[in-house]
């Protein structure tokens, strides 16, 4: 897609005068821009991101680019990303309350969110690097990830209504499209983007030659690509989470779409454990175990809360065509059992999720900071050849894996091996 017509960037110098015509940030910051304090802060992969800074109050500014900003002009981006991160947040407002940040404006021409500047949160992956923790955590994470799930599905929706949905959201091609490549294919062969620790390169063959497992993955992509089950973030891990030492909130759901319950959690419990593997690069051997075992706790908490969240709507908001009361309770019929059987299913998905997002984000292009902070490669590699291991039997054993338990016990197992 072009750039719009009227489409023009943003920097600092410009902000003010472009943003004084808009009363949503007039009323709240006032209209003499000489006053305003800006900062381009954005450390993702795609956007510009501005604070704007009053007196007597603060704004986040999010222009969408018409390029992957990581790369440059050479890999062009459609600027309608913002219209979709948009009807994105206002669904997470209304599904989940006070998980996301509140929308003051959107110009769809500009690809254009104005925003409620979270403070004092700071991205939750620079806490996990700094060996913070977080209360509340782990609630927050297991009912955003249920809420989301579960109002977006037609467990809750009007099935006229979810089917509307799925067609507006189908629209959003090009940016599926980069979870497409860079999570389920680039990394399982020589991409010409793909860059990974030197170190790792016997480790990273012996992966990209493993059929089965590359056909696992084409499995899961498939299921990606085709299984409208609910609205998904599509990008959720620690650098799309803002925290304090109590408060936690989920931004940036640009890779919003339709897909596999199971998505945003396994993504999200990735994550997690790339934090945990990561850890001795970042901490002394006197609040390591501590630490790790913090994290551990915190994946365990998410899922407990995502079930116990997933549980109750089940009983009191399932509204939607799927599993309806007349098949079971207006029979005197318990339907518990069925609840059981789709967050089994749930689980599953989650748990090769899981294992495909360890790969990614060390064989392909986005990397995480959790590693990539940790400059001595020889002390970095042999963590995420741990990484890269698990994955791997997450991937090809995801349906062996019944619990969360076991998730937790096989990271203790792989988090003391020497695969390199």
């Amino acid at each position: 897609m072009e750039k719009a017509s009227n489409y023009q960037e943003l920097s600092v110098e410009t902000i003010a005068s472009r943003l004084k015509t808009i009363d949503a940030v007039t009323d709240r910051i006032g209209i003499d821009g000489s006053k305003w304090q800006v900062k381009e802060v954005g450390d993702g992969n795609l956007n510009l991101v501005f604070i704007v800074e009053a007196p007597d109050a603060t704004l986040i500014v999010k222009q969408a680019l018409p390029y992957v900003r990581l790369v440059g002009d050479s890999w062009p981006l459609p600027l309608y990303r913002a219209y979709y991160e948009h009807e994105a947040l206002v669904r997470q407002q209304q599904r989940a309350p006070g998980m996301v940040p509140e929308i003051f404006h959107f110009d769809n021409e500009q690809a254009l969110i104005i925003m409620e500047f979270l403070q004092p949160h700071v991205i939750l992956r620079g806490k996990l690097i700094a060996g913070e923790k977080v209360a509340n955590l782990s609630e927050t994470m297991g009912k955003f990830c249920a809420r989301t799930a579960f109002r977006g599905s037609e467990l809750s929706m009007k099935s006229a209504d979810k089917k509307a949905d799925v067609g507006l959201f189908s629209g959003n091609v090009e940016i599926p499209a980069i979870t497409e490549a860079l999570v389920f294919t680039d990394p399982y062969y020589d991409a010409e983007m793909n860059h990974f620790t030197p170190e790792l390169d016997g480790i990273v063959k012996k992966l990209r030659g493993d059929v089965a497992l590359k056909a696992r993955v084409q499995k899961m992509l498939m299921k990606f690509a085709s299984n409208t089950e609910t609205m998904v973030h599509g990008d959720l891990h620690s650098g799309s989470i803002m925290s304090t030492d109590s408060d936690n909130r989920v931004i940036d759901p640009e890779f919003a779409q339709y897909g596999p319950m199971g998505f945003d959690i396994g993504m999200l419990t990735a994550n997690f454990l790339m934090a945990y593997f990561s850890q001795p690069g970042h901490r002394s051997q006197d609040d390591l175990k501590d630490y790790q075992s913090w994290i551990l706790t915190t994946i365990t908490e998410i899922f407990e809360h995502f079930y116990a969240e997933f549980r109750h709507l089940w009983q009191t908001e399932r509204t939607g065509m799927l599993y309806p009361a007349s098949l079971f309770e207006d029979q005197g019929h318990a339907s518990d059992a069925a609840c059981d059987d789709v967050l089994e299913h749930i689980f599953e998905d989650a748990i090769a999720i899981c294992g495909i997002e360890m790969h990614r984000r060390v064989l392909s292009l986005a990397h995480n900071a959790d590693f990539e902070t940790i400059e001595d490669t020889a002390v970095r590699a042999p963590l995420e050849a741990r990484n890269i291991m698990m994955g791997a039997k997450l991937i090809l054993n995801a349906e062996n894996i019944k619990d969360i338990e076991s998730l937790t016990t096989m990271a203790e197992q792989f988090n003391t091996g020497d695969y390199l």
